[in-house]
This record gives structure tokens, C-alpha cells and sequence, in this order.
């Protein structure tokens, strides 16, 4: 028994002096780092109320937000997960579904629909040069680009975001930025100053051009690009940018109404160009697009779906207030639309007057709200409704929980 007993001990003490005492693993003998390790998740969530000091409940807008007007209440606008991360130094991967969306023509809430799913290959060790595939932004516009949970406006301006429905397709790009360009990209939006993320300073690609969660209908690809640059000027930063994309736009039998007037293949072109300019509000800021093209929409005299020009943009005032721990960012934009919108009954014909001013407050990081009233005159019109303009005012909130 004591011969055992001093064995144990002696076995213990071997223990703890190999442990002691032995070399440190070299980096080759080190275990490989696990994909899941690479692996992170956040998110956010809004909650929206729209009907406060409402004066037409007829006044709507499918494109912004569908509880707008009539019968709409406390609605959740967004629940997005987004699982994220590098792989490979040269490989990186992105995935965001959205669980408050509604299928177009269903009365049924919150569901479940991707919204992102695209890996980045690095065409070099630092990645200046990346190609971009899967279900993503198309890069037309500095606000399609914005993220909403960075975006003032509740909703994104008519204009340029009537080019892509939820500003996403399946395609192919390729980015291009330097490292230090890179970096001043996510600067932007992690210092609070609302920039639009890493989409490169030159972007170029092709994709389906029939928007998100839907099928190629011709067998074509639209070709878009981009040219963007965050200049430094003394204490400021501005960025202007210029972007185009062309194709041909395939109008679903599921968009029409019975009895309107298309052409045999329901094929027509889809063409725009568009020009950027943002001061970076530090404190005061200005945010201006325009666009110009050409597409489908609904013509109300002829009952028919034509190929007809399409034109506006928006401006937007902002200034950055810090008190204390928190921030405000009081803001004012106005836009114009007059054209068609390529992804609603009929191609709906639109001609949007809009001024809007609010304020966003952020008592700490993971909480916003925002409060903002919107002054509106819209003409919407297609086979069923040929002659539908509303006007109003409605006082609109939304909180916003960022984790």
C-alpha cells in the first residue's frame, strides 16, 4: 500500500513539473483555428407607428413602408440576424435574413425572407481587389447603400431606390479600394457619421436585374458600376460618386392587372445614371442624390405599359449633436420623383412630392429613436386606380433596438 501511495505522489509531481516546465507550443504545433471561431452575429430590430397626427389615411406607399394609411398599426418594419465572418484571410462571408417581411400579395406578417447571402474573395493578400458573389446590394446609389439601421429617414427616397426593389439582386461584382480607403469606409460608420460601408471606390458587375427572392425572366444580365471616393478636406470629409447600370427589365404576369395593355414579351429597357454628393455631418452635413433613365410605367391614357423617362432625387440637411453620453441628429430632406416603378402593379406611375423633418436620438448604442413627420403628395396610378393623388401629413416614430 505505501508502495502504491508513493507511486501516485510521484506520478502527481511528474504531472505538474512537465507542466511547469515544458516548452511553449510553437505557432506550427498550435491547433488550427476552427471555421466557427471565425463566426460573429448581430442584429437589429425596429418597431414603427405611423398614424399619429395622420390627415388621409389614403395616402400609402408599398415601396416605403406597407403600414402606412388605412388599417395600419404598431408594425415591426425590420428583425434582422446577420452571421458574418472571415474564414480566410482572403475569404469572408455574409448572411442577413429579415423575419418582419411581407410576401407581396399575402396579408400574412413577419416572415422569414434572405435578404444577403454573398461570400468576398480577396484577389490579393490585403483584398484591395475583391469579387463579390451571391445576393447582395447593387451598387447604384450612396442611401440604397446605406444600411437602414445607420439611414435618418425612416424610409429611403423614392427616386434612385424605385431602381431596385429592397436595393438587392443575385449577381457577380468585383470591388476595388486601397487599404487605407478601406479603412475610412468603416470609420464612417462606426464614428456615427452615417456612412454607406465598404462597397469600394470603383464597383463593377452584372446580375439578374428582376431584384431579390426572384427568378431571371430573359436570360440577360444587367451591367452596373460605380465610382465613389470619401475625400478629406481639412476637418471634413465629402464624398461624391457617379453611378450607371443597363438592361432589360422582364414585368411579371403576377405585377399585372387584368386588362392592361403590355407588350407581347413584357420586355422593356432599364436604364439610369446617377450622381452623389455627401458632406459628412461634423457636425452640420448634406446628403444629395439625382437620377435620370428610362423604364417601364404605366401610362394612364393608354391603359398600357410603355417605355417612358424617369427622373428626381432628394436633398437632406443634417447636423451631429453630442450632449453629454448621447447623440441627436436633427435633420430635414426634401425629393421628387416623376417616373414609373418597375416592380409594382402595372409598372405604377409615380410623381412624388415630399418634405420630411425629424429628429434621431441615441441615448446609448444600443437604442435609437427616431420621430419624424412627413409632408406628402403622391400621384400613384395603374390599371385599377388611373386617377389616384393623395396628399397629407403624418407624424411617424420608430425605436430601434441595435445588438
Amino acid at each position: 500500500m505505501k508502495k502504491l501511495l508513493f507511486l501516485f505522489l510521484l506520478l502527481i509531481a511528474g504531472t505538474v513539473y512537465g507542466q511547469t516546465t515544458s516548452a511553449p507550443v510553437s505557432p506550427e504545433q498550435a491547433p488550427a483555428k476552427q471555421w466557427f471561431q471565425s463566426v460573429s452575429v448581430r442584429g437589429y430590430a425596429q418597431a414603427r407607428y405611423n398614424r399619429l397626427l395622420e390627415t388621409n389615411p389614403d395616402l400609402t406607399c408599398e415601396q416605403c413602408d406597407k403600414s402606412w394609411g388605412r388599417n395600419g398599426g404598431l408594425s415591426l418594419r425590420r428583425v434582422r440576424l446577420i452571421f458574418f465572418g472571415q474564414l480566410h484571410e482572403r475569404v469572408y462571408f455574409y448572411i442577413q435574413p429579415d423575419f418582419a417581411s411581407t410576401v407581396s400579395g399575402s396579408s400574412t406578417l413577419h416572415v422569414g425572407l434572405l435578404r444577403d447571402a454573398y461570400i468576398d474573395v480577396g484577389l490579393d493578400k490585403a483584398s484591395q481587389f475583391r469579387v463579390r458573389v451571391g445576393q447582395s446590394k447593387i451598387p447604384y446609389g450612396f442611401e440604397n447603400m446605406q444600411s437602414s439601421q445607420n439611414r435618418l429617414p425612416l424610409d429611403r427616397n423614392d427616386a434612385l431606390n424605385s431602381s431596385v426593389a429592397n436595393e438587392r439582386d443575385l449577381g457577380a461584382f468585383v470591388y476595388w479600394a486601397p487599404t487605407a480607403v478601406r479603412k475610412r469606409f468603416a470609420k464612417l460608420v462606426k464614428d456615427g457619421l452615417k456612412g454607406s460601408g465598404d462597397y469600394g471606390v470603383v464597383g463593377v458587375g452584372v446580375f439578374n436585374g428582376q431584384t431579390a427572392n426572384r427568378p431571371d425572366l430573359n436570360n440577360q444580365r444587367h451591367v452596373v458600376a460605380r465610382v465613389t471616393y470619401p475625400l478629406e478636406v481639412g476637418q471634413h470629409i465629402i464624398e461624391p460618386g457617379l453611378q450607371a447600370y443597363t438592361g432589360e427589365y422582364v414585368v411579371g404576369k403576377d405585377q399585372l392587372s387584368s386588362g392592361v395593355k403590355h407588350r407581347p414579351d413584357l420586355r422593356y429597357p432599364d436604364q439610369r445614371m446617377a450622381a452623389t454628393f455627401v458632406l459628412y455631418p461634423q457636425p452640420f452635413g448634406v446628403q444629395a442624390e439625382y437620377n435620370i433613365g428610362r423604364g417601364p410605367e404605366f401610362n394612364p391614357r393608354t391603359d398600357s405599359i410603355e417605355t417612358r423617362r424617369l427622373h428626381g432625387g432628394y436633398i437632406m440637411l443634417n447636423y451631429r449633436l453630442h450632449f453629454r453620453q448621447q447623440q441627436f441628429y436633427p435633420f430635414v430632406r426634401a425629393q421628387y420623383y416623376d417616373g414609373g416603378k418597375k416592380h409594382e402593379r402595372d409598372a405604377r406611375s409615380h410623381t412624388v412630392h415630399e418634405a420630411e423633418f425629424g429628429v434621431e436620438w441615441q441615448p446609448f448604442p444600443a437604442f435609437e429613436l427616431v420621430t419624424m413627420y412627413t409632408l406628402s403628395s403622391r400621384r400613384f396610378e395603374d390599371f385599377q386606380r388611373p386617377d389616384n393623388h393623395q396628399r397629407g401629413g403624418l407624424l411617424r416614430l420608430q425605436a430601434q433596438v441595435n445588438f
